[in-house]
């Protein structure tokens, strides 16, 4: 994954659920203006979300497997995430085979649920098709808190 909205994986219990967070900052360039100030884009909240299921799903399969998004059943935006919330990713496998996977998910800033998003299914590819297998685990182990940041 090389667009990151994924500062560290808090839980996870394989291919089925997994709870990861994205810390913002006034110094990102993805803020979107609004009347009340800058907000997160919404694609971008829904983004960290689906980015939270592939990491459970790299990490399930050893990562030999990624998930790639093949479509999003539905998705609520409660309300926008400005600079300085905590965005709180959970994602819940409903169903998994061997090429696809369906998850539902949330995102939430200070415990109040922002994003809602049901049915949201993936292809299962062979991992290293897209990413370097190297980069992948040494990215696994900076956001599981056990490898250096460098």
């Amino acid at each position: 994954m090389r667009f990151h909205l994924i500062d560290r994986i808090e839980a996870w219990e394989s291919m089925r659920h997994i709870r990861a967070r994205k810390a913002t900052s006034v110094y990102e360039d993805y803020w979107q203006p609004s009347s009340g100030g800058p907000v997160v884009p919404f694609g971008l909240a829904l983004e960290a979300l689906c980015q939270a299921g592939a990491w459970l799903v790299l990490l399930s399969s050893e990562h030999r497997k990624r998930a790639a998004l093949l479509s999003v059943g539905e998705v609520t935006m409660l309300r926008d995430a400005v600079p300085g919330d905590v965005l709180r990713m959970s994602a819940d496998v409903v169903s998994a085979r061997n090429r696809t996977a369906v998850v539902d998910g949330r995102v939430e800033v200070d415990g109040e649920p922002i994003l809602i998003a049901r049915n949201i299914m993936c292809a299962l590819i062979d991992a290293d098709r897209l990413d370097d297998p190297q980069e992948t685990a040494r990215m696994a182990e900076i956001l599981l808190g056990r490898g250096p940041l460098d």
